[in-house]
This record gives C-alpha cells, sequence and structure tokens, in this order.
C-alpha cells in the first residue's frame, strides 16, 4: 500500500514582516531585522517584533469583543492560507480539519484582566485568553466541523500541530487541514516573566534591531515576535486532480521528548528526532540541503542544536546550510515553528536561503556551515528541515521535499 504524500498548497502569515509571505521572505533575505524596542518604562530594556496588523480588515468592532490579539491574528492568517489555496469548495465542512498550536493563548486579555483598577474584569476574558480560542475562531469563520485540535507544546507548538495535521491527511481522516499557530505575548507582564528566567537579548541604546545573534561568541538570548502561520495540507492525488498549486510536501516529522529538564535541553533527544523526520520522509542526511535551527541564541541551546545535528549529520555536517531566522523575526514561541515551516517552504520552493543574521563572529562551539549574512541561492536544494524544540522537553522535526 502506496503511503499518501502529504502537499502544502496554501500559505499564510501575519508576521512581524508583514501580511504577504512572499514579501516577508524577501525581506529575511534581504536580512531586514523587525526587532526594535518595547514598553520603555520596564526596569529594563527589551526588544520584541510586533506585526504590523490592523484587526479592522478581519473583523467588525462588534466581533471583536471577546477575541485576543492572538486569534485575530491566527484567523487572519488561517484565511490568508485558504485563499492563496484557491479557497476550495469542494471539500464537506465535516472532512476539513484544523490543527492549531499556542503555547500561552491570550495575553492581551489576561494582562487586561489583571490590571483592571476598578475590579471590573470583561466578561468574556476567560474564552478570549483560552489557548483553543484561535482554533475555535477560525473553525467558526470557516464553518469548519471536523476536529478542531489545538496544541500547546511551548516552542514546539505549531511543529507538532503540523506533524498531526499531516498524519490525518495521510491516514485519510480529513481531505483538507488548515494548520499552523498562533502566539501574541507582547504585553509588559509577560516580557518580564521572561526577563526574569534571563533568556531575553540584551542590547546597547539604538542596537535593538541586532540584539539577537544565533550561534554568535556574543549571543545572550532571543527576543520575542508575535505573529500567525498556516498553511492548507492536502493530499497530492487531490491537489493534483483540482489543478492547485503546490509549493513543497511535507514529507516527515519526528516529534519525542527529552525526558530530561524542564528548560535545559538535550542534545540526544534531539537527535532522535531528527532521525525520527528523516526516516519518516525517507531521507538521508546527505540529501537534506537546508536547516531552518531552532536557534534562539541562548548561551545553552545553540551549542546543543549544533551537537545534535553533528550527531545526526557526521561527515555531512559541512554540506548542510543552517540559518536562524529567529535573528530578523524574534522568537514567536508557540507560532516559530509554523512561522518558520512556511519559511523552509519558501526556502525549497525559490531555492533561496535566508541569512543567519548578525553572526559575524561565531562561537567555536557552533561551528555549522552557517548561511551568509547576504542569504545564499541553492540550486541543488530538494529537501530542507525546520527545528522546533521546546521547554518541557517536546521536539518537533518537519521534513519538507521539492515537488
Amino acid at each position: 500500500m502506496s503511503v499518501v504524500e502529504v502537499a502544502v498548497t496554501g500559505l499564510g502569515v501575519v508576521s512581524p514582516h508583514g501580511d504577504d509571505a512572499g514579501a516577508m521572505f524577501d525581506a529575511l533575505m534581504r536580512g531586514e531585522s523587525a526587532l526594535q524596542p518595547v514598553f520603555p518604562e520596564l526596569p529594563k530594556p527589551a526588544a520584541a517584533a510586533l506585526a504590523p496588523f490592523d484587526e479592522l480588515g478581519w473583523f467588525t468592532k462588534l466581533q471583536l469583543a471577546g477575541v485576543d490579539r492572538v486569534s485575530q491574528l491566527a484567523v487572519a492568517a488561517a484565511e490568508m492560507a485558504m485563499r492563496d489555496a484557491g479557497a476550495p469548495q469542494d471539500v464537506a465542512p465535516e472532512r476539513i480539519g484544523i490543527y492549531a498550536g499556542c503555547g500561552m493563548g491570550g495575553a492581551a486579555a489576561l494582562e487586561a484582566a489583571y490590571r483592571s483598577a476598578n475590579g471590573r474584569v470583561p466578561p468574556l476574558t476567560i474564552p478570549a485568553f483560552m489557548p483553543n480560542a484561535p482554533a475555535a475562531q477560525i473553525a467558526m469563520r470557516r464553518q469548519v466541523q471536523g476536529p478542531v485540535l489545538t496544541y500547546s507544546v511551548a516552542c514546539a507548538s505549531s511543529g507538532v500541530a503540523l506533524a498531526e495535521a499531516a498524519k490525518a491527511v495521510q491516514r485519510g481522516e480529513v481531505d483538507l487541514a488548515i494548520a499552523g499557530g498562533s502566539e501574541a505575548l507582547i504585553v509588559p507582564g509577560v516580557v518580564l516573566a521572561w526577563q526574569a528566567m534571563q533568556t531575553l537579548a540584551a542590547f546597547e541604546p539604538g542596537e535593538a534591531a541586532r540584539a539577537v545573534r544565533p550561534f554568535a561568541s556574543d549571543r545572550n538570548g532571543f527576543a520575542l515576535g508575535e505573529g500567525a502561520a498556516f498553511m492548507v495540507l492536502e493530499s497530492a492525488e487531490r491537489a493534483r486532480a483540482r489543478g492547485a498549486r503546490t509549493y513543497a510536501r511535507l514529507a516527515g516529522w519526528g516529534i519525542g521528548c527529552d525526558a530530561t529538564h524542564l528548560t535545559k535541553p538535550d542534545a540526544a533527544g534531539q537527535a532522535r528526532a531528527l532521525r525520527a523526520a528523516l526516516r519518516t520522509a525517507g531521507l538521508s542526511p546527505d540529501e537534506v540541503g537546508y536547516c531552518n535551527a531552532h536557534g534562539t541564541a541562548t548561551r545553552i541551546g545553540d551549542v546543543v542544536e549544533r551537537n545534535a545535528l553533528a550527531d545526526v549529520w557526521g561527515e555531512a555536517l559541512d554540506d548542510l546550510q543552517v540559518s536562524s531566522t529567529k535573528a530578523l523575526h524574534g522568537h514567536l514561541l508557540g507560532a516559530a515553528g509554523a512561522l518558520e515551516a512556511v519559511i523552509t517552504v519558501l526556502a525549497l520552493h525559490r531555492r533561496q536561503l535566508p541569512p543567519n543574521a548578525h553572526g559575524a563572529d561565531i562561537d567555536p562551539e557552533c561551528r555549522l556551515n552557517l548561511v551568509p549574512q547576504q542569504g545564499a541561492a541553492a540550486l541543488r536544494l530538494e529537501a530542507a528541515i525546520s527545528n522546533s524544540f521546546a521547554f518541557g522537553g517536546t521536539n518537533a522535526v518537519l521534513a519538507f521535499r521539492r515537488t
């Protein structure tokens, strides 16, 4: 019995570089950073990447009651993905599924409730901040009656969501999957919490745009980003039958847990996920030309990821080109896997690799074939992977093939 190939036929993003996936990719290729200073009232400087987004382009003022920004971004990105896929009309509502990643839910609604000076908390605060609200809002907008599922697995949330969606398409549980994730956490309370963990990048005045330096000797952490990214997944056979454009195939995935520490990553656990993704995709390491790394620019995390790649790729490591685009769009946490998967798909589709920005002096312990500052052409690129390694120890790796 032949394996069903899963095609990526639609892409939709609301990102720190805008809401056009192609224009976003162009900006990344130019090395444009969306990081900027936020919340000057906080005791320590903070940088973040905000998504330019007009909610009134997608909702009426009446509809916005009880809809947190995280859900607004999700609805817009999912809708754009469906439009990009040709908005297929021949699928019964119960044969469509939504698979959404969201790490922390509606932060703006929760922050407003905590800061309510008069004790009058909005009555829709609970449905606004629950992590499954984005998926539910997409379902109502699109009248989706199949499985509507949310995966809350920290930084691996939307990577896991994409893998689970691909499995559902492959098994015939749905004909069409809207899969991805959203996150909108740029509020003072969340930023303070991440600063308390000492994981956010410090920077000098005027240097916020270059604050995140993955794999560099002077790296000192990440910056938060916000946004949403969704893909439309369907069988390659169905895509061909309706004449749909296919960007790439989601060919493999690996999901596993370090089971060692809540916040400290483990190279062996990451290597298991990498091998599982290659095995599912039927790929050998030397067939994969690009890795969109998790690359958070933390002192420990970048070394661990490099060691995991070295363990799996062995002598072929120098042939694998690597970049972490978090240097430019920030860390979207629960939406990171989806946004970076879209970037990986476009890298394959265009055969162009976005740069590993801001890393002029690379840490010897992070020795990798990093994509140069100006980006790179990859005329022979046939397969690529995207890594998402989460607090809690869950690792998710997605493997894509060109069509």
